[in-house]
């Protein structure tokens, strides 16, 4: 009964997930494929109509059906509060169309509502990383130039006979109207009756290469020098271009709009041709944790609540997270007074307490103090990254290794070696999805501090509960030699299909959940550049937990097979206590869960924080833990009937 539950429960958990990614997949599709519309429109109606009269009859018509298409999308998106005006933008975006209005004008009305389109129904804008030049460079003289021409011009040797015509992306006109991410959706997804086939087979990096490349062909070297000066000596400029999403958003005329005084082609001119400066000089780690505490306060004392709380967790989450390996293999419990701080200053904005969230950001402000003294004095320390690197792949591989090394003592001593492998490919499994999270993390995409607490928080609460299920279940046969009933008639049935795949996602989720949190912590330790002294103390660490696994397997093999089952369904019971409350405490980190400080210790290895919450989840698993060893031990009492 109880394995079933628990892989319902996994198949629920899959389901769930499935279903939610795939409907946000799907908006997301429709929005992008909207806004495209919106993007084509705005760029190419300057070609249909020329001074209210209709230039190209065939373009024309094709204004006219992209619109009212434009109109149906809106209509099929998901209830939002903004669609209704969405709708009345892209209505009057239709009318000007129909009316042949100006070109500016109808480019104003098609990126406005495109704007509007992304506020309300969001879709990645923008790459997670700097795109290299050089290499679209590269991707364009290969994948391009043949048809665009070596420098853009639209006559390449490929180019005769082709209609319509390639673009000339040296038409500073058709430039100025079209965003970088426009050019990206072209690159993309072709542009369907044209010669222009998509190149979704090319990586994104490889993409966005091409884009920004592609967008700087219309500059010369004159304009980009001067929207360099103007970068460097106007601060306005600097604020509004913060992240990358805002460049490759924008136009010539949305930056003049936004900042009359400047000159938006001679900005976009220098910014496309040198994203890089987008990031330089942005605050990281304990800067940016300042940062966020001095607007999150800002918020609190106008009564902006939820922005105050917003800004907190992003202090700790963008800030202080990622430096937490560091500062912990240094000073421990540094890095617990920093969290505490920080836990303190939420609780504080959560009771609209202004004077206590004060006293909890000074308190706060001496910490980061501390912190930044001790990364500074440290910067150079090999030691503290071995013993780093050391610690952290001994504590969190060490949950993982007794969920694990217990599964596979109870399958050879249950003479279910078939099943082995289903464990064994879950934990191999998990390794390579860490190593690829790995790359992720390094090469593609920048990982959230709240999508790490959501993943050890959600993980460790999906683990906690198939450990329940499972500890009771082997403390059921654990008395009154069930045990030996239990395996010579039943358990060579009970472990079918099912519960073997059951045994795979247990091994999966135990093991990445800690691969996963190992893999941000050795990415954040490499920063140092101590990376011989990082593999060092990760392979020390390796080794000891090859010993534990050999050590652990040899006494399982000469445990009394009762004996067994009872201490290792004490120890699952223990470690669904640990994880649930590890659980809860990534879910407060992450703002998905409330916190309420009370007096009492920290012990992580326990799982125990001091927060109402956190020890509450726990008191409920301990209680349903003891309640259901009380009634096997019950059950166990009672006299079997005896067959017929």
């Amino acid at each position: 009964m109880h394995r079933k539950l628990w892989w319902l429960f996994a198949c629920l958990w899959c389901a769930v997930a499935g279903v939610a990614s795939a409907q946000a997949q799907e908006v997301s599709g429709q929005s992008r494929q909207l806004w495209q519309l919106l993007e084509y429109v705005a760029v190419d109606y300057g070609g249909a109509v020329e001074n209210g009269v209709i230039a190209s009859e065939g373009e024309y018509a094709e204004m006219l059906d992209f619109t009212a298409t434009a109109q149906k999308q809106i209509a099929a998106l998901p209830e939002h509060p903004q669609r209704a005006a969405l709708a009345q933008q892209i209505a009057q975006l239709q009318q000007a169309v129909h009316d042949k209005a100006a070109a500016d004008q109808v480019a104003e009305l098609a990126h406005g509502a495109a704007a509007s389109l992304v506020q309300a129904y969001p879709f990645p804008m923008a790459p997670a990383f700097v795109p290299n030049l050089t290499q679209g460079a590269q991707l364009y003289a290969q994948q391009c130039a043949s048809c665009h021409g070596a420098n853009g011009d639209g006559n390449g040797p490929a180019a005769a006979g082709l209609e319509p015509p390639p673009i000339a992306f040296t038409d500073s006109e058709r430039a100025d109207a079209r965003s970088l991410a426009a050019l990206y959706q072209v690159i993309s997804q072709g542009v369907e009756g044209t010669s222009m086939t998509d190149y979704s087979h090319l990586p994104e990096e490889d993409r966005w290469a091409l884009a920004f490349f592609i967008s700087t062909l219309s500059y010369d070297a004159a304009l980009k020098q001067q929207g360099q000066q103007q970068w460097q000596a106007d601060a306005a400029l600097r604020n509004h271009f913060s992240e990358m999403g805002a460049l490759t958003t924008a136009t010539p005329a949305s930056i003049e709009k936004a900042l009359p005084q400047a000159d938006g082609r001679a900005a976009l001119a220098y910014l496309r041709a040198h994203p890089e400066v987008i990031n330089a000089g942005k605050p990281t780690g304990t800067a940016l944790s300042r940062l966020r505490m001095k607007e999150s306060l800002a918020a609190l004392h106008s009564g902006d609540t939820a922005a105050a709380m917003r800004l907190g967790l992003s202090a700790y989450l963008d800030g202080f997270e990622p430096l937490e390996p560091a500062v912990a293999a240094r000073d421990k419990s540094l890095m617990l007074a920093v969290e505490a701080a920080m836990l303190q200053y939420r609780a504080a904005i959560s009771r609209q307490d202004v004077a206590g969230a004060q006293a909890a950001a000074q308190q706060l402000e001496a910490a980061l103090q501390q912190v930044d003294a001790l990364l500074q004095d440290g910067a150079n320390d090999t030691k503290a990254t071995f013993l780093g690197a050391f610690t952290i792949l001994l504590r969190e591989g060490l949950e993982a290794l007794l969920i694990v090394i217990g599964t596979v003592a109870l399958l050879r001593r249950a003479n279910r070696r078939d099943a082995l492998g289903y464990v064994h490919a879950g934990w191999i499994s998990a390794l390579v999805a860490g190593g690829l999270t790995w790359v992720a993390a390094t090469y593609m995409v920048e990982i959230s501090g709240a999508s790490r607490e959501l993943t050890e928080g959600l993980g460790s609460i999906f683990a906690a509960v198939i450990l329940l299920s499972v500890g009771l279940w082997m403390h059921s046969k654990s008395s009154a030699g069930r045990w030996q009933e239990y395996l010579d008639s039943k358990l060579q049935h009970a472990l079918g299909k099912g519960s073997l795949w059951g045994l795979f996602t247990l091994s999966f989720v135990a093991v990445y959940r800690e691969v996963f949190e190992t893999v941000l912590f050795y990415t954040a330790l490499a920063a140092d550049g101590h990376y011989n002294a990082l593999a060092g103390g990760g392979l020390a660490a390796a080794v000891v937990l090859v010993v534990l696994a050999w050590v652990l397997l040899k006494t399982s093999a000469r445990m009394p097979i009762g004996k067994f089952f009872s201490a290792t369904s004490i120890l699952i019971g223990v470690l669904a206590v640990v994880l649930i409350g590890k659980g809860a405490a990534a879910l407060q980190e992450a703002g998905w869960l409330t916190a309420t400080p009370v007096a009492g210790p920290r012990l992580e290895w326990l799982g125990t924080y001091p927060t109402a919450e956190t020890l509450a989840a726990q008191v409920v698993m301990l209680v349903i833990v003891v309640a259901g060893f009380g009634f096997n031990m019950l059950s166990a009492r009672r006299p079997t009937p005896a067959k017929a």
